[in-house]
């Protein structure tokens, strides 16, 4: 190929690649492996680029695939890269640059080649090339070493122990993409894997004892958002007279394997959003992810997750309970600061849902922060731009809202928070607004825009039971958000009398014609009833506990009171109907007596005065309205396919081929 080839399409008759995959045994200490490993690329940054270099090496790997069980060159690699990890700590310290660099080139090298073995074969087989050595060939070593879950375990050492400077950042952050690698077997079968080897050896064994430290080291990379370094701050910059050794060790040893030849504009400042400013917290987050959605073991919990529900803050001085594995602790200030910074990305959304479902220490400490508003504002921003997020992250974002709300502590402090100017709310200038009036105008806003597009009855369920939980701590009701409750009743009263008009007309058709089949109007009406029902019951739970807490709905009630007439007789909604048509009746005959041609002013006056005559008892009472989220009885075959989603579509430096991929529907290439 030439020393000077630039072109990807020169990869596959690299003569070091060529050699490594070839039908020649390497030994793990011949001088081959400082040449292949002496090479300068700049790592891929985008899917593009990372497909272009897959398709020219794919050749390279599918000979390796064929060769090693004759040459056992996979195992020898691994093995160098094995020895060279044990003092990747003592040359981090030293600033050793040309170490590190080697290593993570070897490193990078082993991640492209598992990537395609997994892709194209089964975990067993895979298993067999880790045993493969320089024998005869087809034999394999009988040894007690296990190389696989060796290679497993250096990798949880070097993410947990070895120190993030410049010159490590690279090596960490494919360190961390090598292990989602090893997991990735899952995108490849479309039945969620229940007894995976890779999981198997990531959850006992070996690398049993680094789960909690494992855990900790990728929630502080996520908390810290560490940038990569900046571009010039490359290995070669790093020596001596401008970088001579290292360049010339580059140039002269590695001949053209990746000296001269890049992947697009390198030194190009590349469009990068939010959640990719640091992919080594972007990594870490994916393969937490990840490793908290491994399913139970038979006959073993996941101790991922068990580390995840039972951490604790660094404050917190009370001993563990004996029968806690995997704990540790962390800071919860600087964990709550990165999740309310952090809410743009789906990833981000799913930590903070998982950490607010799993982890009562972390539940328990967020409710008693009094700058809630940082973290529920990005989550109702979410909601808010509805049309331009998937439905997972819609959906994980309401179901944050809903586990908030079943403490009345945080549906009582919400509307005590004040806010100004909320910028992104673009229907109506909110110059000055509760928390708790924003969440209601949001929620509602969602409910409305599922009723005309995407007709989810799960997604309707969660936004009203969210409304149910803050119903009886209403206080303060913006005038617009009290509108807003009204006008969400009125559009479910016209839907209501449209599918009635639609079933009777139904109905008369079919005495005519028995031939066509009718649409099912009678689910539809008692779907609609359903949620009308559930509306009435927030407005009843609202003027039965905290009436006079809210003039403004009152007001919205009497505005629109004709809309509430037609249900007063109706079996469905006979009972609940009671208190609000005394609410009605009695505040209309008050403003009756007061005149006409009344101001707002003077009709909120009437209706402050009023509440403090209105006689409670004449109130019906009813069951206090709660509703606690329960997750499906088999979350996994939600949870999983929707991680591996994030870990393909948001991982860097890390490309799989659409065509391979079973878990889920591709929507497009």
């Amino acid at each position: 190929m030439g020393s000077n080839s630039s072109r990807i399409s020169d990869l596959p008759k690299n003569e070091y690649l060529k050699k490594l995959s070839g039908t020649e045994s390497v030994s793990e200490n011949d001088p081959f492996w400082n040449q292949l490993l002496s090479f300068s690329f700049p790592a891929p940054t985008s899917s593009t680029e990372l497909k272009l270099l897959e398709e020219a090496t794919v050749s390279v790997c599918r000979s390796l695939v064929e060769n090693n069980p004759r040459t056992g060159n996979l195992g020898a690699l691994i093995k160098v890269f094995l020895s060279r990890t044990k003092e990747l700590k003592l040359s981090a310290e030293c600033q050793n640059h040309i170490f590190i660099w080697q290593t993570h080139n070897a490193l990078f090298i082993i991640c492209c080649l598992l990537k395609v073995f997994i892709c194209e074969m089964s975990e067993e087989e895979l298993q067999l090339h880790f045993t493969y050595e320089e024998k005869s060939p087809g034999s394999y070593s009988s040894d007690s070493e296990d190389l696989l879950e060796e290679l497993l375990c250096s990798l949880m050492q070097l993410i947990t122990d070895i120190p993030l400077l410049d010159i490590t950042y690279e090596i960490s952050v494919e360190a961390i993409s090598t292990v989602v690698v090893f997991l990735s077997c899952q995108l490849f079968h479309k039945e969620v894997l229940r007894q995976s080897v890779s999981q198997k050896y990531l959850m006992q064994g070996r690398c049993l004892p680094y789960t909690s430290k494992l855990v900790k080291t990728l929630l502080y990379n996520f908390i810290r958002q560490e940038k990569p370094p900046p571009t010039g701050a490359h290995v070669f910059s790093q020596q001596s007279d401008g970088g001579g050794l290292l360049y010339g060790l580059a140039s002269g040893v590695a001949t053209g394997l990746w000296t001269v030849f890049t992947l697009g504009s390198v030194g190009s400042k590349a469009a990068t959003t939010p959640e990719l400013s640091s992919p080594l917290a972007n990594q870490s987050l994916l393969l937490l992810l990840v490793l908290a959605n491994l399913t139970d073991a038979p006959d073993a919990p996941n101790p991922y997750r068990q580390a995840i529900m039972s951490f604790k803050n660094t404050q917190d001085n009370s001993p563990f309970p004996s029968s806690t594995p995997h704990a540790f602790q962390i800071n919860f200030n600087s964990l709550y600061t990165a999740l309310c910074e952090q809410q743009t990305s789906d990833q981000a959304t799913l930590l903070l849902y998982t950490l607010l479902h799993q982890n009562s220490n972390i539940r328990t400490y967020m409710l008693a922060r009094t700058d809630m508003e940082n973290l529920v504002l990005p989550i109702l921003e979410i909601l808010y731009h509805v049309e331009e997020r998937n439905s997972h992250h819609v959906y994980m974002a309401l179901i944050i809202l809903l586990i908030l709300t079943e403490d009345d502590g945080f549906n009582r402090s919400i509307h005590e928070v004040i806010l100004k100017n909320i910028t992104w709310y673009s229907e109506r200038v909110l110059t000055e607004i509760s928390l708790g009036s924003l969440l209601i105008l949001v929620v509602i806003r969602t409910i409305q825009y599922n009723m005309t597009r995407t007709r989810d009855k799960y997604l309707h369920t969660n936004c009203l039971a969210a409304l149910a939980n803050m119903s009886a701590q209403f206080r303060s009701l913006h005038q617009y958000a009290a509108q807003r409750i009204i006008s969400l009743f009125s559009l479910l009263s016209k839907k209501h009398n449209k599918v009635l008009e639609q079933a009777t007309q139904s109905l008369r058709g079919s005495l005519s014609s028995n031939d066509v089949p009718l649409p099912d109007y009678a689910q539809d009406l008692n779907v609609i009833e359903e949620v009308i029902r559930m509306m009435l019951e927030i407005i009843n739970s609202c003027l039965t506990n905290s009436l006079h807490h809210n003039p403004n709905l009152v007001y919205a009630l009497l505005y629109k009171r004709d809309l509430f007439e037609q249900f007063r007789t109706h079996p469905s909604f006979q009972d609940i109907m009671q208190n609000i048509d005394l609410v009605i009746t009695f505040f209309s005959s008050r403003l009756l007596q007061a005149g006409a041609e009344l101001s707002v002013e003077r009709v909120l006056e009437i209706i402050k005065q009023g509440v403090v005559a209105l006689p409670k008892d004449r109130l019906k009472k009813f069951p206090e309205l709660k509703f606690k989220y329960v997750e499906e009885e088999q979350p996994e075959e939600f949870f999983i396919p929707y991680v591996w989603s994030l870990v393909y579509n948001s991982a860097i430096g890390l490309y799989w081929n659409p065509q391979d991929i079973q878990l889920f529907t591709m929507d497009s290439d």
